[in-house]
């Protein structure tokens, strides 16, 4: 029994979903399944590959639905999770009950690890720590930019390791050892902290950057990272170096997209009036209420910054 499992690459609720969900499948239906998984990436033409779907049973988690015949089993928790209306519309008419959509939660591994307890009986007490720690770090639970920023519990530096590092094979490690293993114990594996070194000194280096090209007006945060190899870096570094500010939007590019990424500040001193998922939507992005991201072609600067500039725009009124 091959269990071909899609989670988001790089992103440490989707490392954790694809875990959990693998013990949940492991424990509940398929106890000798064989596991493999595909990091999946938003990008400006996202489309699912028939070739992906080639598993016994196929699951995608944390990443957004595919009307494909062959998926068996879903979970997202984002606003935007459909590619489109027809997509929606499937999974509307779905009755399997293993393809599953709640917004409401904080991250995809505690919607997983609430519908497995609640739904098919399955509980796996063990993994509480891994489930606590994606509530915090995907819905920013954070107590203040500083916790969220120097990165003082195990789970933040692994956090580090899987949103930076290059490839998907560390990450798929990874997501092997958080099925059965303590993350304070997952962090000091060689292979883990060999990474975390040179990653957390480009942390320090990510931060300089940006406040070097960071400006802030009326509450909005922005800068541009053309020319600075810096697709994944730590969200909260704006708000831990504007502390008064209410929204952050920037521009990276990388050799697969360009991306304009939209996010507000947790520790917000005023209410937050604008949706960030619903306005990344009409440029073809999406992403949460608080966070949201469009993703163009390579090389589409010149779009990618006049975007940036009618939501800088809209979020400063």
């Amino acid at each position: 029994m091959l269990v071909r499992v899609l989670y988001h690459d790089h992103c440490f609720d989707g490392a954790a979903s694809a875990a959990f969900f693998s013990r949940f499948i492991a424990g509940a239906f398929h106890p000798d399944a064989e596991f493999r998984y595909t990091g999946m990436a938003h990008r400006a033409d996202q489309t699912f590959d028939p070739a992906l779907f080639d598993g016994d049973e196929n699951a995608i988690v944390d990443f957004k639905y595919s009307s494909d015949p062959r998926l068996t089993w879903w979970f997202d928790h984002h606003q935007s999770a459909f590619l489109n209306a027809l997509d929606a519309a499937h999974f509307r008419r779905d009755t399997s009950g293993h393809k599953l959509y709640d917004p409401s939660f904080k991250s995809c591994a505690s919607f997983i690890a609430t519908a497995a307890r609640e739904r098919f009986g399955f509980c796996a007490p063990d993994l509480e720590d891994l489930v606590y720690w994606s509530r915090i770090i995907d819905g920013a639970q954070y107590p203040d930019a500083k916790t969220a920023v120097e990165l003082g519990a195990p789970a933040m530096k692994l956090t580090l390791v899987i949103e930076a590092t290059k490839g998907s094979g560390i990450v798929q490690q990874i997501i092997s050892w958080m099925q059965h293993r303590k993350l304070d114990e997952i962090v000091l594996e060689p292979e883990v902290t060999e990474l975390y070194a040179p990653l957390y000194r480009r942390h320090l280096e990510n931060q300089r950057v940006i406040r070097e090209r960071a400006g802030e007006d009326r509450g909005v945060v922005f800068f541009d990272l053309d020319g600075c190899d810096m697709e994944g870096y730590n969200k909260f570094i704006p708000y831990y170096l504007f502390p008064d500010s209410v929204y952050t939007v920037s521009v990276s590019p990388s050799t697969f997209r360009t991306k304009i990424s939209v996010g507000s500040n947790p520790w917000a001193k005023v209410e937050l009036k604008h949706n960030l998922a619903s306005i990344c939507e009409r440029y073809g992005g999406g992403g949460h209420a608080r966070v949201g991201a469009i993703s163009l072609a390579p090389g589409a600067l010149d779009q990618a910054r006049a975007i940036a500039r009618e939501i800088v725009a809209e979020l400063r009124n």
